[in-house]
């Protein structure tokens, strides 16, 4: 099985056009250099609107199968700002500590970190994470930091997908070490030929 993301770039003006957006090319470019397992990607560039929203991330899941959403935009405290209720809406099950770890990490370079309200959820057998909307936030919340000999100090959250993935039973993926080390305990490791 080859794993399917859908990427979600949630952006009234970007979505008119006022101004090119950036988060579908960063989080490709992101997956293209962090994933060593092959993968597919279907995008959407959408405005801020919940309804669209909610519907984009359930087309996304229940018709074009994916296993994974990422979604860039539309989580701050602004009246616009509806991802989360939108994610929220459309899950089966909340899993917080994904939107806890962001915000840790975040808060180590800005202290307006707080004002974000990312989640993660499950939606049937896929996993969706709200992501920040700078490129720059969107590659520090994925890999998490390093120190200056290049050790990890705060794991980025996507070290933690592959083996929800394998508990929610998506595809078998592997990540590129340099980048962002996936964690899965001994028993659920095996050899990807």
């Amino acid at each position: 099985m080859i794993l399917k993301i859908g990427l979600v770039s949630i952006s009234d003006r970007a979505s008119q056009g006022v101004y090119e957006d950036k988060g579908l090319p960063a989080l490709q470019d992101w997956l293209t250099h962090a994933l060593t397992s092959p993968f597919t990607t279907v995008t959407r560039l959408i405005p801020d609107e919940q309804a669209d929203i909610e519907a984009t991330l359930r087309a996304l899941v229940d018709e074009e199968g994916c296993q994974l959403v990422l979604t860039t935009g539309g989580t701050g405290p602004s009246p616009r700002d509806v991802t989360p209720e939108a994610t929220l809406a459309v899950a089966d099950r909340e899993m917080p500590g994904f939107g806890e770890q962001m915000r840790q990490i975040s808060l180590k370079f800005v202290p307006t970190a707080i004002l974000s309200r990312q989640v993660g959820v499950i939606r049937k057998q896929s996993l969706i994470l709200n992501l920040p909307g700078q490129p720059k936030a969107i590659k520090e919340t994925l890999e998490g930091l390093r120190g200056e000999q290049g050790t990890v100090i705060v794991p980025g959250i996507f070290a933690a997908v592959p083996y929800c993935l394998d508990l929610i039973g998506g595809p078998y993926i592997e990540t590129q070490e340099a980048v962002v080390k996936s964690f899965r305990p001994k028993s659920a490791q095996r050899l990807v030929p």
